[in-house]
């Protein structure tokens, strides 16, 4: 991948690591980490690197480890949570960041290490576990056929399917109660599972779209790191009913963006959806409110953020380098001085006693 649009700060390249690209590493992180290596190259040059899986089409971590010769001008980008402590061992003294998705992972970072949070949920978590660390917030983009084929602006009452829902990540709760339930009020409830080839035409085919993950993320152990399925289906102009746990609390806003499901009872969460099909006009965000949503999650706008946070990493490089950096106190350092100051308070409430007098 080549640069198109700046020069060359302090890094003159940057290299994106992943497992590998083939069907046992596709995911929702995998994804992220090719679109964030696809607009970097709009940059500076960008190498997708991987660490497990030997590719044709793409250089091996421990080839590049042993063919450095200036290894001080790459930056390393990791994202891969439970692989992340073993990473930054063997990326021991040079320049790297953590895109950090979920989290949850229980790992503490070495000091400096920069944290790039993709929600204001996981900048929040890392804002206390690291909290001297160099953090920074820059969230995923929708890709641009959610912005170009979504038809947000266009009325849902024709649409072919009443309700969508993706078996993937959804609660017992939606599969086994509600989507019956619906069905016996007579909409019409599609329940993705698999592939598909057009998600934005399915979107686009959907009045109401229920997305409930706190379940499968609360039995994972770690957060949902950004809830882009409710931001897409938001895209394509669906009345949107999510859960609220982690990062999803970053763009719903219960009652005006998107509306909570499980609220109640499973009788309301009904009543509520059915007039949702029915009249998705009082149930959808204004066109303006929607796009002012929606626009920071375009790939122009990321690009450009992208830009100024490889700025402040090429200023705050020759720092980390020094190993001089702020340090985070220890956990327990730090409750044990509370534990003191405490003490120390109740040693200060003490009465004095009066000095006794001698013969």
């Amino acid at each position: 991948m080549a640069s198109t649009e700046s020069s060359l700060g302090r890094f003159t390249s940057i290299r994106v690591l992943v497992p590998g690209t083939g069907t046992r590493f596709r995911c929702g992180g995998l994804n992220v980490a090719l679109q964030t290596a696809r607009l970097l190259s709009r940059l500076r040059p960008t190498q997708l690197v991987t660490y497990r899986q030997r590719q044709s089409d793409h250089p091996f971590l421990d080839d590049l480890l042993q063919q450095d010769e200036s290894p001080e001008d790459v930056l390393w980008l990791l994202s891969w949570g439970f692989d992340v402590p073993v990473l930054l061992r063997r990326l021991k003294g040079r320049p790297v960041i953590y895109q950090a998705h979920s989290s949850g992972y229980g790992f503490d970072l070495p000091a400096g290490v920069p944290v790039l949070a993709i929600s204001r949920n996981t900048m929040g978590y890392w804002g206390d576990r690291a909290p001297r660390n160099p953090l920074f917030f820059l969230p995923n983009a929708l890709e641009p056929q959610w912005f170009e084929r979504g038809a947000r602006h266009l009325a849902l009452d024709s649409r072919s399917i009443d309700v969508l829902v993706q078996r993937r990540k959804s609660s017992d709760y939606v599969l086994s109660q509600l989507v019956p339930a619906l069905r016996a009020r007579g909409l019409r409830v599609e329940v993705q599972d698999g592939w598909v080839d057009d998600l934005v035409g399915l979107f686009n085919s959907a009045k109401v779209y229920i997305y409930d993950s706190a379940d499968h993320w609360r039995a994972a152990g770690v957060s949902e790191g950004f809830g882009l399925p409710p931001l897409e289906a938001m895209a394509c102009g669906c009345v949107v009913f999510s859960s609220l746990n982690h990062a999803l609390a970053d763009t719903l806003t219960p009652g005006e963006i998107g509306h909570q499901i499980g609220c109640g009872s499973l009788d309301h969460d009904v009543n509520r959806i059915v007039n949702a099909v029915y009249a998705p006009a009082d149930w959808t965000p204004s066109g303006a409110l929607l796009d002012g949503l929606l626009k920071p999650y375009s790939e122009p706008v990321l690009v450009t953020r992208w830009q100024g946070v490889l700025q402040q990493l090429d200023a705050l490089q020759p720092i980390l380098a020094t190993g001089s950096v702020l340090r985070s106190r220890s956990l327990w350092r730090l409750r044990w001085n509370r534990r003191c100051r405490g003490l120390l308070r109740v040693v200060n409430r003490l009465p004095v006693w009066p000095a006794t007098r001698k013969g």
